[in-house]
């Protein structure tokens, strides 16, 4: 029930009575119980209205290229006694910054996460027990652009975003609940009583960058006591339509401080600062001037032989020519901030942006900056990082280091290919990275939230490339499959039944839209083996990630006991592994083909005889062997199938060297050259392609799956039972791989000692078992210790094989030196 305005509803919960109280801020009251009151957050029944500003968006796009300030949003209230506890729900369409009395709630940034906001808006619930005081207190809000009101700008010279997306005019929501020692409970809610102005944010776009004028703060604007009387009242709104829900993965935050390594000057008053590494994020800097100054902030991956900024790796779109973005778009779509400044000292961190980079510029300084006055700022979502691998091979830690560091750097809320020059959530990159992901991070919680953009962005009759949907639809199969192959991830590394089973019907949905999109079956649209070094038909991978799903529904028909469908998926199986296997297997392919890609894509899906095993393993060999330098020269699938499949049919050690290597093209090569972060292609771009792409990572699932030999076994999802085989190749000596189980740490260490012995560390969490393959050699001995008790050799069985099941505990085992 509502209350008009300047009153507020008490509710007194000992005596379970309401009391009408007169306030000066307005307040609505949740209709129902007391218990839905409370956890109700904002849902309607609460009253809070969606708030906007009174200026219009532009009418033509040029219009959206000038100064379109940030809306301030201010209200005062009063706490009246002791507080026992306060919460604040909110949300805005676009991203929004709170404050209560001048500080800013929590650590996240970059809030709400990236949905379609007409189909689902998740909220924040902060406790702000902490910040309130005793009489006058004051919110206030600033409303940023982020992807709900971006500029018209043509990516590739034809996607304008406003197209594309479901846009709008920014916009937020809120609800604080105070409850108090003697139990009553008061609200504030946003509505009419609320004031907006429009703050030194002059420009933000989170592609472009931000415009801030520091002669236009409003000093103390968001302070109880302030004079707003020259603000105007808010505006309530319908909003963007999209069903409110509280966020439940891990927010975008600020992890990490990076101090600059160096600072050079290019020219009189400009500088480039290095960072060191190449990351996602923003900075912040100690600045001071005269009035009227401007600084401006250009970003790049790279820099030239001369010292200068390269920013062509980080050009917005590949808008980089005049007309390519559209009415009023920048001729070249540098990603760019500036700041005006007044007559003190300043802290500039730009809000509402995030970009990739290494290397600042800095115009308008007339001397170099210091670099105890700048830090990067690495941005993105704080997902939960307990898994670990490290060697004592310098360069496979190098890689993993930049491994890791690209895939934080594409998580920002999505799962990104890059999040730089589109930042769009791509299924083809989700599909090859995924249990890349998983083996580093806990991915749960995000990758639901990932699949629910799925849920809103698909529609029935095509595919389309990317969740939330972004206008594109030409990868075809390949990507829009990551929305039951990522569900298939969650069900195999956290027996996460609840989301299949939640989905069901819509699964089956969509595998009706690919029978009827592919009605024979063999997929001949969309995008194959990306930035494969040879030609690689769709008709193979897309055909394959057909496949893939009909034998994941079939598991899923099986879980939720729909045993037709089961009966159906396994015959769709069959025909689509036949389909593949009598045109790419039983006959010749004529035309050029990269046969790293055919054959470890024919393997990966189980397609080959197993009369014809030896004679396809023997094939993949051989194209290995036969590529540039004896490397891989596959694409963002072939990787991940050459890693697994040449390792999986007794050729590790052969991957291990490729892996090793510092020839072009392959990891090794690209930390020769300075790499921080993965390059989007083998061959790195100084004018196109981005330094920070996740899809060549899969090499990190590589490290555990097959130097660690942590491996979860389909048949017992979740890690109840899993496979423990370790290989230990040649000219590696240590290893230390940690990964972070539902049930707990499963460790795999392995150390070569001098004498050419072998020690494996292992540890097996509480209700789990490994299957464990070890690679014991002939005349090898092996001897084991169970939490520092010896085993004997007859109390295991296989012990004396290599080869048996651990129960929970932690193991020494040693592989004697002796050996052929």
């Amino acid at each position: 029930m509502s209350w008009k305005k300047d009153y507020v509803l008490l509710k007194n919960e000992s005596m379970n009575k309401f009391t009408l109280i007169v306030l000066v801020w307005v307040a609505f009251s949740c209709t129902g119980s007391e218990e839905y009151a409370l956890d109700c957050g904002l849902c309607p029944e609460s009253g809070a209205q969606w708030l906007e500003s009174d200026r219009p968006l532009p009418e033509a796009d040029s219009l959206f290229y000038g100064p379109r300030p940030a809306p301030l949003f201010r209200k005062e209230f009063s706490v009246s006694s002791e507080i026992d506890s306060a919460t604040l729900y909110i949300t805005a369409a676009g991203y929004y910054k709170a404050t209560i009395n001048g500080d800013t709630l929590g650590n996240k940034v970059l809030d709400p996460a990236w949905t379609d906001y007409t189909k689902r808006v998740y909220f924040t619930e902060y406790d702000v027990s902490n910040h309130l005081e005793a009489g006058e207190n004051s919110i206030g809000v600033t409303l940023g652009n982020g992807f709900y009101n971006p500029l018209p700008l043509r990516k590739w010279g034809r996607r304008n975003p406003r197209v594309d997306l479901n846009v709008g005019k920014p916009t937020f929501i809120a609800r604080l609940r105070v409850t108090y020692a003697d139990g009553s409970v008061a609200e504030i809610v946003t509505n009419d009583s609320w004031k907006h102005n429009f703050g030194p944010l002059i420009k933000n776009s989170a592609y472009l960058g931000v415009v801030y004028d520091q002669t236009k703060e409003m000093e103390g604007w968001d302070l109880p006591g302030f004079n707003d009387a020259a603000w105007k009242p808010a505006i309530p709104g319908t909003g963007p339509g999209g069903a409110l829900q509280k966020a439940f993965f891990p927010a975008v935050q600020v992890t990490q401080e990076i101090s600059p390594v160096a600072v050079h000057g290019v020219e009189p008053g400009k500088f480039i600062v290095d960072m060191g590494v190449n990351f996602t994020g923003t900075y912040r800097i100690k600045l001071s001037g005269n009035e009227g100054d401007t600084l401006t902030f250009r970003f790049g991956e790279r820099i030239y032989e001369d010292g200068s900024l390269n920013p062509m790796t980080t050009v917005v779109g590949q808008i980089k020519k005049e007309g390519i973005g559209g009415p009023g778009a920048p001729a070249i779509a540098w990603q760019t901030d500036r700041y005006i400044m007044a007559d003190q000292e300043a802290y500039f961190t730009p809000d509402f942006v995030y970009r990739t980079y290494r290397y600042m510029e800095i115009e308008g300084l007339e001397e170099a900056p210091l670099l105890s006055d700048i830090q990067g700022l690495f941005i993105h979502s704080n997902i939960p990082d307990r898994s670990n691998f490290t060697s004592s091979n310098p360069l496979l830690n190098d890689i993993q280091e930049a491994v890791h560091r690209t895939f934080r750097s594409n998580l920002v809320s999505v799962q990104s290919d890059c999040a730089v020059r589109e930042k769009f959530g791509y299924g083809g990159d989700l599909n090859a990275t995924s249990e890349s992901f998983i083996y580093n991070f806990d991915m749960q919680d995000f990758y639901r939230k990932t699949i629910y953009d799925w849920v809103d962005a698909m529609n029935d009759s095509t595919f389309v490339d990317t969740a939330p949907y972004a206008g594109i639809k030409y990868c075809g199969i390949s990507w829009e499959s990551a929305y039951l192959i990522t569900q298939y991830y969650l069900y195999l590394y956290y027996n996460d039944t609840a989301i299949v089973t939640e989905l069901y019907d819509l699964n089956k949905q969509w595998m009706d839209k690919a029978a009827r999109i592919h009605p024979e079956g063999m997929v001949n649209e969309g995008l194959a083996d990306h930035e494969s070094l040879e030609p690689v038909p769709v008709q193979l991978t897309g055909t394959g990630h057909y496949l893939q799903c009909a034998r994941i529904m079939e598991t899923f028909a099986s879980l939720v006991g729909d045993e037709e469908g089961a009966a159906e998926y396994a015959q769709l199986a069959a025909n689509l592994a036949d389909i593949l296997k009598k045109n790419f297997w039983d006959k010749g392919v004529a035309e050029p083909i990269n046969k790293q890609t055919l054959f470890s894509t024919l393997l990966f899906h189980e397609v080959i005889p197993e009369e014809d095993l030896d004679r396809a393993k023997d094939s993949l060999l051989m194209a290995v062997q036969k590529g540039p330098s004896g490397q891989f020269n596959t694409g963002i699938f072939g990787t991940k199938y050459v890693l697994e499949m040449l390792s999986a049919h007794a050729f590790p050690d052969v991957v291990f060297d490729v892996v090793n290597s510092t020839a072009f093209p392959g990891w090794g090569f690209m930390i020769e050259n300075g790499a921080t972060s993965i390059w989007e292609t083998w061959k790195e771009s100084d004018n196109t392609f981005t330094n920070s792409h996740p899809m060549f990572g899969t090499v990190t699932e590589w490290f555990y799956r097959w130097l660690g030999g942590i491996r979860p076994d389909p048949n017992h999802p979740g890690f109840s039972e899993f496979t423990l085989a370790p290989s230990t190749p040649e000219g590696l000596d240590q290893i230390s791989c940690h990964y972070e189980a539902p049930q707990g740490t499963i460790v795999s260490n392995w150390q070569r000692k001098p004498d050419q012995s072998v020690v494996f560390e292992i540890e097996i969490p509480q209700k789990s078992k490994a299957n464990v393959t070890l690679p014991l050699r002939f005349n090898q001995e092996i001897s084991l210790e169970k939490n520092g008790n010896l085993v004997e050799a007859g109390q295991l069985v296989g012990m004396d094989t290599g080869k048996f099941t651990l129960e929970s505990g932690s193991y020494l085992i040693t592989l004697s030196g002796a050996g052929s």
